[in-house]
């Protein structure tokens, strides 16, 4: 941890965006013991992605920082839905699916946090639903309702862009969802002292509310009324693009949503002019050994080495050690090694991940499905002619071996009696499964 604390330690990452009150306060706050805080996460998926890896990284540094941190999901405000963010009303969810989705999320927390009861500072996790259902609405309305100002609330982002717009404008039910935000909030300082709301910048108006919410319950003099809120920037790329999806859509910190090969092959290649921010957002590395990494980037940029420390950090983060050490060893069977060593699950990755198609397994009998025939159905040629330039200049190789042009795929090809990997050149890969 940087010395100065957490706070610090945010700012020179660049994971500190805004607070709700003057830095020095917010720091002298922290500085006054072991305090607690809380990040909430939108049940919207089953799972987290690697956008929502950035306030949990915020409660990580907290936790490290000495202090006790809140994961919350919003299983009762999910069934509402935030309309930050969103140009239209959203589908709401039922309360089993919501369900469904919080126990999945939760299972991916599990993973960062230390939770240990025998830690001083352990983190909790909560579920919001436990009490917002059990508010009835008047007394929402009396206890809540009266501190807010619709003329203040329409003035918040989220809500005046969605009035502007006459075809979806914004329903009662969505309108509300601030109020049961900030709720939460003062539901937490009740019964769990907490005092800090951390989130993404784009929740700051939010956050404000259960501030102010809390002010006007306990006071804004001393413990019993301190309420602060923390953001971090929005992550984007250097060119103003909102960071965290492939071409197949978001990256996710479950297994089964996205492999770790696709993880860690995601920020190999993530851009240059990415790579040092990213180093610092999502890993733990101190400031020095970023900085050397950034400098041996900016000397040879080429080599990618700042893309390969950062994707082996992060794998080793969400899928821990012995998944990092497989998933290397695929990226080196592909880029030099030996393709048939690879294991069935992690071909099945590598499948995945890379360009694909289907084929039947009888066309691989005798004689054998001819390459010159097979490459135009795949990505690496666009015509005939074009694959027997490439398979007569040994530019295609099958399962990591060059081939020529009389080259006939066979059953002894197939890797675990099922997929076949090609590849031009030295890089471009394309797998095939035959079934």
């Amino acid at each position: 941890m940087t010395e100065g604390g957490f706070l610090a330690e945010l700012k020179w990452r660049g994971m500190l965006h805004q607070t709700s009150a003057t830095e020095a306060e917010v720091t002298a706050h922290l500085a006054g013991g072991s305090r607690t805080g809380y990040a909430g996460f939108d049940p919207s998926a089953d799972s987290l992605h690697i956008g929502n890896f950035i306030p949990i990284k915020v409660l990580m540094h907290f936790q490290q920082a000495g202090h006790a941190p809140i994961a919350l999901m919003g299983g009762g405000t999910g069934l509402i839905g935030d309309p930050s963010g969103k140009d239209s009303e959203r589908q709401l969810m039922t309360a089993e699916h919501t369900a469904a989705n919080v126990a999945g999320c939760f299972r991916v927390l599990e993973r960062f946090l230390d939770f240990s009861p025998s830690t001083k500072n352990r983190a909790r996790l909560v579920n919001n639903a436990d009490w917002l259902q059990k508010l009835g609405f008047i007394e929402v309305l009396r206890d809540v309702g009266k501190h807010f100002s619709v003329n203040a609330m329409i003035q918040k982002d989220s809500v005046r862009e969605r009035l502007n717009n006459r075809e979806q404008g914004i329903s009662y039910t969505e309108f509300s969802y601030m109020l049961l935000q900030a709720y939460d909030f003062l539901h937490l300082k009740r019964e769990l002292g907490c005092s800090i709301q951390m989130s993404g910048s784009d929740q700051f108006g939010n956050i404000a509310a259960g501030v102010d919410l809390i002010h006007r319950t306990y006071g804004r003099d001393g413990d019993a009324g301190a309420a602060y809120g923390i953001t971090a920037p929005l992550l984007t790329r250097a060119d103003g693009k909102k960071f965290g999806k492939s071409v197949d859509g978001a990256i996710w910190l479950s297994a089964d949503r996205t492999s770790p090969y696709a993880l860690y092959q995601f920020f190999v290649n993530v851009e240059d002019a990415d790579v040092v921010s990213l180093l610092k957002w999502y890993t733990f590395m101190p400031r020095e050994q970023i900085e050397a990494i950034a400098g041996a980037h900016a000397a040879a940029p080429e080599r990618r080495e700042a893309q390969r420390e950062l994707a082996r950090a992060m794998t080793a983060t969400v899928h821990g050690e012995d998944e990092l050490a497989r998933v290397e060893a695929a990226s080196q069977a592909l880029f030099g090694g030996d393709v048939r060593a690879l294991d069935e699950r992690t071909l099945g990755e590598v499948f995945a991940d890379v360009p694909h198609s289907d084929h039947a397994i009888a066309t691989l009998d005798a004689p054998g499905h001819s390459l010159v025939e097979l490459l135009p159905a795949t990505t690496l040629a666009g015509s005939k002619r074009e694959a027997r330039q490439f398979l007569e200049s040994g530019a295609i190789a099958v399962n990591g071996e060059r081939v020529g042009a009389d080259h006939r795929l066979t059953r002894g090809d197939l890797l675990h009696g099922a997929r076949i990997l090609l590849r031009r050149g030295k890089r471009q890969w394309h797998a095939t499964r035959w079934a």
